[in-house]
């Protein structure tokens, strides 16, 4: 097999009919748990039929999610969401909702970084510092698959985000101290 790649740096991974994924960058044989694993490296790549060459990326993606959910101990995706996902199927606003979940996702990952910078500055030193860690580490461990290359944001409104998160949370750490 000859190797294949888009003009941007795509890779191309060809599924066959006997349900193999092969990687023609790498001119392998793959999983879908390679495919997870470039997807949290930031690897943009996608996914065709071999005999139609149709664009299969989004189902192959979901059957990801969907092996990742049921191996978990604690799903991502909790059942009340599900139910609202489902419901929209066939609604008038469901072209809304692709872009909706985008945005808010993306804007999740934009704060995650100073979430959790915020959250172990406020907890520094007290006998809180040690659960923050371990609930941050979980914390990263479930988003680390929507974790987009390293991006710079701008940096005065960063600063003054951070700063805020930082005084509310010694506010909230003054109230904990106070309750026992």
């Amino acid at each position: 097999m000859k190797k294949q790649h888009s003009i941007d740096g795509t890779i191309i991974i060809k599924k066959y009919a006997n349900r193999r994924l092969y990687n023609t960058e790498s001119s392998s044989y793959i999983t879908l748990e390679h495919l997870a694993a470039l997807t949290r490296e930031g690897r943009e790549f996608k996914v065709v039929d071999a005999k139609t060459d149709e664009d299969i990326t989004h189902g192959i993606l979901t059957q990801i999610i969907m092996e990742e959910e049921g191996r978990g101990d604690q799903p991502m995706l909790p059942v009340n969401f599900l139910r609202q996902l489902i419901s929209m199927y066939g609604d008038s606003m469901q072209a809304m909702v692709p872009g909706y979940l985008d945005a808010s996702m993306e804007s999740f990952r934009r704060n995650q970084a100073q979430f959790k910078s915020a959250v172990e500055g406020a907890f520094a030193g007290s006998p809180f510092a040690e659960m923050a860690k371990r609930n941050m580490a979980m914390f990263e461990a479930a988003t680390s698959a929507f974790k987009p290359p390293a991006t710079a944001a701008p940096a005065a409104s960063k600063d003054d985000e951070i700063a805020a998160l930082k005084a509310e949370l010694s506010r909230l750490q003054e109230k904990v101290n106070k309750l026992g």
